[in-house]
């Protein structure tokens, strides 16, 4: 070998042994340590049992809680279904515990509306900050909320989408969201996936600071294809979203996976989600769980016991979609808890012992 092909030899193998490490080091950093993942585990969990914070009236049913802060009063943003389909609620708390209904802020509508019987929404944009102000922020001189939209009746019926609704106004009063015309994500999108074409189900969305996703917002929404998945969609303007690659964020491959919710520790993103019907060990209930990044893209996903699983009787069936918050030193994981009978309602566990709380699902004769 001339000494000439030998420096090329030596240059290519090392820009090999340089790509290796490279790629390597990239892994490396993406993934999170199981150290960490268990320290978060160890500050996230709530292992005691408040109970039912919210009901809805004998026939209907409360569900996915979220929440923003703005003086000394939290909001809580919920959606109730009644047969027909979904309407978003608004509920009023001086201390976490204890909640006052306060009306509708979406509700049915024609039937020529895309959205006309489902409108289950979600508020976006909140502060992400664990244990931060919970604040939620204007963008483009509008507060915004996604939500779940369809026009077919019944429970989750008919093809679902991800709508928009913005409030130029006051968040915290009782009045009807505005809404697009037309939904920002729906499985008869032309780039719609192989995971993602047949139903969305929950979105939710945060601002992206350092544009790690490559832009300003980014949407985690569960949907179905064979399975129930989280994945991801980004926006620079609240209007127009792009998905993000072609395969799912979060997947167990079976069952649900879904109903994503956000907290940001430091440089660690924290994903609150739900599983059900791929852990043999919960079969036949839903629990909660979490997963973490440090890029929004990349997730390790949390191997050990769930957050939140059935153990009482207001949520002996399912104990899932979570909202926690971390507020003066407490964790509050809110949830929507399904017993037995069917009756499903918003509960809440704590990291402190808070008492119990004195609200009961309605027996059934």
């Amino acid at each position: 070998m001339t000494p000439k092909n030998y420096i090329r030899t030596l240059l290519r193998a090392i820009a090999m042994v340089a790509a290796i490490f490279i790629a390597t080091s990239a892994a490396a950093q993406t993934a999170v340590p199981q150290q960490t993942m268990e320290e978060v585990f160890r500050e996230i969990k709530t292992s005691h049992k408040y109970g039912l914070v919210i009901t809805a009236p004998e026939g209907k049913m409360t569900d996915s809680p979220s929440i923003f802060r703005k003086g000394d009063t939290w909001y809580m943003y919920y959606i109730i279904f009644d047969g027909r389909g979904y309407e978003t609620w608004m509920a009023t708390s001086q201390n976490l515990l204890d909640w006052t209904t306060q009306g509708r802020v979406m509700s049915f509508t024609a039937d020529t509306d895309w959205d006309s019987n489902q409108k289950a929404g979600y508020l976006s944009l909140v502060d992400t900050k664990w244990g931060g102000s919970y604040k939620i922020k204007r963008y483009a001189d509008r507060y915004w909320m996604s939500y779940l939209g369809g026009n077919g009746k019944g429970y989750e019926s008919g093809t679902l989408a991800v709508g928009m609704a913005y409030n130029t106004d006051d968040p915290t009063k009782v009045k009807e969201w505005e809404r697009l015309a037309q939904p920002v994500l729906s499985p008869k999108d032309k780039d719609a996936n192989w995971w993602d074409n047949r139903t969305i189900y929950k979105s939710t969305i945060i601002e992206d600071r350092k544009k790690l996703s490559g832009d300003k917002f980014v949407m985690y929404y569960n949907a179905k294809g064979n399975a129930e998945r989280i994945g991801m969609a980004t926006s620079n303007d609240m209007l127009n979203w792009k998905r993000y690659g072609k395969d799912p964020m979060i997947d167990h491959h079976r069952g649900i996976t879904g109903d994503a919710y956000l907290q940001r520790m430091g440089k660690l993103w924290v994903m609150f989600y739900f599983g059900f019907g791929w852990d043999k060990e919960n079969s036949g209930k839903a629990w909660d769980s979490f997963a973490c990044s440090y890029d929004l893209v990349n997730w390790t996903d949390w191997q050990g016991e769930p957050l939140i699983e059935p153990s009482e009787e207001f949520d002996a069936q399912y104990a899932h979609k979570p909202c926690v918050i971390k507020y003066k030193g407490v964790v509050y994981h809110f949830y929507c808890a399904v017993d037995k009978q069917g009756n499903r309602g918003i509960a809440l566990s704590t990291s402190k012992e808070m008492g119990k709380s004195k609200i009961h699902f309605p027996k059934k004769q």
